[in-house]
């Protein structure tokens, strides 16, 4: 696995479909802090409840200037009916899914072994420099006040 990308580094510029078919680039949104929240996969209970989260917390983000984005190698069809089923309206919920992985792999959280994400908090500031990088343990949810308190 590549090395993870570092606090201070310019973020890798990317572009995903949401679970909606709609194309985001981290480029277009400058001035505005970006939370890459990855997850390994879409309908595990960890992850589910990991990006509820982020959806409950959104108004906190939004108050934040932050844009919360939760990733994973899922297709976005699967992302659409996931987002769904767990009642998610406003936050984004990306798909990493073709090229595999690419956008992990840029940062350096692409796990081989099992074709998946790490599951990894990345805080990108307003001049697309890498903030803050966690990552945490498949099996565990992200500390979302960790994360908030970086912003605050």
């Amino acid at each position: 696995m590549p090395e993870t990308i570092k606090e201070g580094e310019y973020a890798a510029n990317l572009t995903l479909k949401d679970q909606n078919n709609e194309k985001y680039t981290l480029s277009d949104f400058k001035n505005q802090k970006i939370l890459l929240s990855f997850h390994p996969l879409a309908w595990t209970s960890v992850c589910a409840k990991h990006m509820q989260l982020l959806e409950n917390n959104y108004k906190q983000f939004k108050d934040l200037n932050t844009i919360p984005l939760g990733i994973s190698v899922d297709p976005v069809p699967s992302k659409n009916a996931w987002g769904i089923e767990l009642g998610i309206e406003y936050t984004r919920l990306l798909s990493d899914f073709w090229p595999h992985g690419e956008v992990a792999k840029a940062y350096g959280i692409f796990n081989e072994d099992y074709g998946i994400s790490e599951r990894a908090n990345i805080l990108i500031d307003e001049n697309q420099k890498v903030s803050f990088v966690k990552v945490y343990p498949m099996s565990e949810i992200p500390d979302i006040s960790e994360v908030l308190d970086k912003l605050g």
